[in-house]
């Protein structure tokens, strides 16, 4: 079952249609507003030098003078707020025979083959650290002799692995995703209720925080209401996870993640999507209640392009707590993300100002889905090396956001993937057509993305000077 990838499909082919548009608009953008050079010389080192607060940080913009700086201490997540957070969305979606919970591939191959023509997945991910134990034997062999092996999200140890990643790099955690349409196929559950617990030890054991997210993809929309009541009752009252004190919190209540309401493809009126928020915000048991963060199309706040065009919809989006538009796919390079950012990002920004609802922009560092969709190109939307990915954490940041959302943590589908990933084709089987970091020529080390995303997390925090340009070692 793969409600995920057929969300996918629809939304992110139609997101690239648009990109069309929106380099055409950079093209005739006027010079003020034109992006730097996409191989402009990196900036400043990231070794480890901070600011001590973010009003120095405000002040010290990329032409102005820079403040003193000071090293950081020890990074400690704050679990009661969003504010100042980088996010992760974590699909935890993977599976392998003999794995103990779903015992057969998921995610991985579009059968139960597992050989390279079979594949759905574009990254190639570092399994360097995976025990003997944890690692999934495929058809494929590896070129230094032997099976190439993958991993399984239903193994504790290597999510636990993941939340050490995370810590070494200083990530705040995760938005652990949930497909509605799954929670009636009994495997299916088992499956996302151990990945949750596996999530929940992460970052109980690691000091980090994690959410739960809602994909309404694939949906009955009849039964989408009750389907989300009772998971939501089964997740707080059986596994606890609200209990967790690593569980995030926003405005003195649970963080909770709902995503799809509002495109065209996805189940759900205006009524029937108020109706969901509201419970969830203020009519449910007191235990049950949430802050809502609403994954909503990019044009929620037109009604065109990838959102219903209704105009019942825009008080359902104003009444989530965070707004989040899913932005992967909308652009393809800088021009196209300067673009987004003065349609898009600051419009936005404007719209929810003075109202009880905040902004958490999506981020993503490229885009390859050559071995999942057939005819696309392998690196459709290429990394450049980490410059892509900068250049809309700059945009996001320069912008004044206080929180972001970057996708994804283990997204090897659409090659959108900020974990471990081979760093070479030397490390990828002998079979095949695979994404690695020297895709765009240059050598980055398996964890140059993680190293971004703390980064980015301590640019948000005020801990770095903004900088529009790529930042050197980081």
């Amino acid at each position: 079952m793969r409600p995920s990838i057929t969300h996918r499909k629809r939304v992110v082919a139609a997101s690239l249609l648009l990109s069309a548009l929106l380099l055409a608009a950079a093209a005739c953008s006027d010079s003020d507003s034109a992006a730097p050079p996409a191989d402009a010389s990196p900036g400043a080192d990231l070794g480890g030098d901070a600011t001590p607060d973010l009003a120095r940080r405000d002040a010290a913009r990329p032409d102005g003078p820079a403040p003193d700086l000071l090293p950081p201490g020890p990074y400690v997540v704050d679990p009661s707020t969003l504010d100042r957070k980088v996010m992760f969305g974590y699909q935890g979606w993977f599976a392998c025979p003999g794995d103990g919970v779903v015992d057969r591939w998921r995610h991985w191959f579009g059968g139960q083959t597992s050989s390279a023509t079979e594949a759905t997945f574009d990254a190639w991910p570092d399994l360097g650290e995976l025990t003997p134990a944890e690692r999934c034997p495929t058809d494929m062999q590896r070129k230094g002799g032997g099976a190439a092996y993958l991993f399984s999200s239903a193994r504790r140890p290597t999510v636990l692995r993941h939340f050490k990643w995370m810590a070494d790099h200083d990530l705040d955690g995760v938005f652990l995703q949930r497909f509605v349409s799954e929670l009636g196929d009994p495997t299916a559950l088992a499956m996302r209720d151990a990945v949750t617990g596996h999530v929940r030890a992460g970052a109980e054991t690691h000091g980090r925080v994690f959410a739960l997210m809602y994909d309404v993809s694939g949906a009955g929309e009849a039964g989408l209401f009750d389907a989300l009541k009772s998971d939501w009752a089964h997740l707080v009252d059986d596994l606890g996870v609200t209990q967790s004190a690593r569980y995030l919190r926003h405005g003195g209540r649970p963080v909770l993640g709902l995503w799809g309401l509002g495109f065209p493809s996805r189940p759900g009126t205006p009524a029937l999507a108020q109706t969901i928020i509201d419970w969830f915000r203020k009519d449910a048991p007191q235990r049950l209640r949430a802050t809502l963060v609403g994954g909503v199309p990019h044009h929620w706040r037109t009604r065109d392009g990838d959102a219903k065009p209704e105009p019942a919809w825009d008080s359902v989006y104003r009444s989530y707590d965070v707004v989040s538009p899913w932005a992967v796919g909308a652009f393809v390079d800088d021009a196209g993300a300067d673009v987004f950012r003065k349609d898009r990002i600051e419009p936005d920004m404007a719209a929810l100002a003075g109202g009880s609802a905040s902004y958490m922009p999506v981020v993503f560092p490229g885009f390859s889905w050559a071995n999942l969709m057939s005819g696309s190109p392998l690196n459709q939307i290429p990394r450049r090396g980490g410059r892509f990915y900068w250049h809309q954490v700059f945009n996001v940041i320069d912008a004044g956001v206080t929180m972001i959302y970057v996708a994804m943590f283990d997204e090897v589908d659409e090659g959108t993937a900020m974990f471990k990933i081979a760093p070479t084709q030397a490390d990828v089987p002998t079979s095949g057509s695979w994404l690695t970091l020297d895709a765009d020529g240059q050598s980055l080390p398996s964890d140059f993305y993680l190293r971004l995303g703390r980064a980015t997390g301590r640019t948000l925090r005020g801990q770095l000077r903004l900088e529009r340009t790529l930042p050197q070692n980081p």
